[in-house]
C-alpha cells in the first residue's frame, strides 16, 4: 500500500511538472517568436520611416521616392517585399504595397491608425504598416531554432530533476505512514506499546505524536485493567477465605458458634458487600448509567449533615470537626445522597490521616457559577509521587488506599466518578506533613449543566 501510495504521489508531482514545463515552453517560445518578429517589424519601420525621411527633408517633396528607393543598396522592392504604405499629407499613395497603388485615396480611419512622418513639426506623411509577419533571413531563422532547441532541452532537463525530487519526496512523506503502518499493525496484534518517530511538526507529525498518545494511553489503561483486576481478585479473596476458614471450623467443630465469631463473619461480609456496591457505582458512572436525583440543596445542609454523621468517629479519635460556610450561598443541583457519600467518602479518608490532636474543617464558599465544598486537614498529607495518582482505582499510596482498615480502596475513585457525573470537578492539594485539601465544584441551581 505504502509503495502504491509512492507510485501515486510520484506520478502526481510529475504529471504536474510536465504541464507546467509544457505550458511554460509554449508561452515562452510564443513570446520569444512575438517579440522577435516585432523587433524585425520595428526595424522596418525604422529604416523605411528614417529613408523616407531623409529622401523629403533632401528633395523638399515625395516626387521621385519610389525610383529613389530601388536605388538604394539593399533596400527591399515596395512592390513585393515591403507592407509599408506611405500617404502623403493629402491622404494620397505615395509609395504603394499589395493592396494600394500609388495616387490611391486611404480612409482617415486607416490613416489615424499609422506613424506620422513630422519634419519640422509639420506632419509630411502617415506610414501604415499592412506588413502580416516580417519575412526572416536564414540567420534570423537558424536563431530562432536554436532558441526552441534550447527550451526543449530545458523542459527535459525540468522532467527528470522533477522525477528525481518527486520520487525522493514522495518517498520521504510516505515515510511516516509506513511507520504508522507496522505500529498499527503490532498495535492490532497485542503490542500495545508501540512508538514512532515525530519527524516533522505539520500534521503528520500531530498524526504521529497523537498514535503515540494513543498507544501510550492504551498501554497504561491496560496495565491499570490487569492491576484492578489482581486487586479486585485480592480484595474479593481476602473476606471470602476469612468467611470460609469460619464456616469449615464451625462446621467441623473445631470453632465454638460464638457471637464473636458471627460477628467477624458478618463485618468480612458487609466488607465483601460494599466492595461489590463499590465497584457497580464505579461501573455504571463509566457507562453514563448512573442514576441521579437531583435536587435544589443549600450547600451548608450537605455540610451539616456530613458534620452530624462523622463527629461520633472525629471525637473517638481525638479529632476536632467543625464546619465554616459563607453566608448567602446559592443552593447546589445535587443528588443529596450521591453528594453525602463524596464528602464522606472525604471525611473518612482525612480521618485515616489525621492523628489525635488534629483538625479537620469542612467549608464552602462561592465560584464563578459553582460552589467550592472543601475538606480540610492538617495530617500527614500526601507524598508529591502520589499526589497525581490517587484518584485512579487501588492505587496503592499509601494516601490514596489502606486495606487494613476495611476500605476497599475505592473511596475517592468514586468520589471522582460522582461529582463528574453532577458535572463539577474535584481537585487537591497536599504539603506532606502539613496536611490535605479536597475542594469539590458544584454547579449552582441556576447554572447546572
Amino acid at each position: 500500500m505504502s509503495r502504491s501510495l509512492t507510485l501515486k504521489l510520484t506520478a502526481v508531482v510529475l504529471s504536474v511538472s510536465l504541464i507546467s514545463v509544457l505550458l511554460v515552453a509554449m508561452f515562452t517560445r510564443y513570446a520569444t517568436v512575438s517579440a522577435f518578429d516585432r523587433l524585425l517589424q520595428e526595424q522596418a519601420q525604422n529604416q523605411f520611416i528614417a529613408e523616407v525621411t531623409d529622401y523629403y527633408t533632401t528633395h523638399g517633396s515625395w516626387i521621385g521616392i519610389n525610383l529613389a528607393l530601388r536605388q538604394v543598396p539593399g533596400a527591399p522592392d515596395p512592390s513585393a517585399q515591403i507592407d509599408l504604405v506611405l500617404v502623403n499629407p493629402n491622404g494620397h499613395v505615395v509609395i504603394p504595397d499589395r493592396r494600394y497603388f500609388v495616387g490611391q485615396f486611404v480612409h482617415p480611419d486607416q490613416i489615424a491608425r499609422g506613424i506620422p512622418i513630422v519634419v519640422d513639426g509639420v506632419v509630411i506623411g502617415t506610414v501604415i504598416d499592412n506588413t502580416p509577419s516580417p519575412v526572416r533571413n536564414p540567420a534570423e531563422i537558424l536563431y530562432l531554432r536554436r532558441t526552441t532547441r534550447a527550451l526543449i532541452l530545458a523542459a527535459a532537463g525540468s522532467m527528470l530533476l522533477a522525477v528525481l525530487l518527486g520520487g525522493l519526496w514522495a518517498r520521504t512523506l510516505t515515510r511516516p505512514l509506513r511507520e504508522l503502518t507496522a505500529a498499527t499493525q503490532a498495535l492490532a496484534q497485542g503490542a500495545l506499546e508501540q512508538q514512532v518517530p515525530v519527524r516533522t511538526e505539520d500534521e503528520l507529525g500531530e498524526l504521529a505524536a497523537s498514535f503515540n498518545r494513543m498507544s501510550a494511553d492504551l498501554a497504561r489503561s491496560n496495565q491499570a485493567r490487569r492491576q484492578m483486576t489482581a486487586d479486585i481478585a485480592h480484595d474479593l479473596r481476602t473476606p471470602l477465605t476469612v468467611i470460609r476458614g469460619y464456616t469449615e471450623a464451625l462446621r467441623d467443630g473445631d470453632l465454638p458458634p460464638t457471637t464473636e465469631t458471627f460477628e467477624t463473619m458478618y463485618l468480612e461480609a458487609a466488607h465483601l458487600s460494599r466492595l461489590i456496591d463499590d465497584l457497580r457505582t464505579l461501573s455504571l458512572a463509566d457507562a453514563g448509567e448512573l442514576t441521579l436525583n437531583r435536587l435544589s440543596t443549600p450547600p451548608g445542609e450537605l455540610l451539616t449533615q456530613a458534620l452530624a454523621a462523622y463527629r461520633p468517629q472525629a471525637d473517638a479519635a481525638g479529632v476536632t470537626l467543625t464546619a465554616e460556610v459563607e453566608e448567602g450561598l446559592p443552593d447546589v443541583f445535587v443528588d443529596p445522597e450521591r453528594m453525602a457519600r463524596v464528602l464522606g467518602n472525604l471525611v473518612g479518608n482525612a480521618l485515616r490521616y489525621t492523628p489525635a490532636g488534629g483538625r479537620i474543617t469542612l467549608g464552602a464558599r462561592a465560584h464563578a457559577g459553582s460552589v467550592g465544598l472543601r475538606v480540610c486537614d492538617d495530617g500527614v498529607g500526601i507524598a508529591p509521587e502520589d499526589l497525581p495518582h490517587i484518584f485512579d482505582r487501588f492505587y496503592r499510596g499509601d494516601a490514596a488506599r489502606q486495606t487494613d482498615e476495611g476500605e476497599s480502596g475505592l473511596g475517592l475513585a468514586i468520589a471522582k466518578s460522582l461529582v463528574e457525573a453532577h458535572g463539577g470537578t474535584i481537585s487537591v492539594d497536599s504539603t506532606p506533613g502539613r496536611g490535605t485539601t479536597f475542594e469539590v465544584a458544584l454547579p449552582t441551581s441556576g447554572n447546572h449543566w
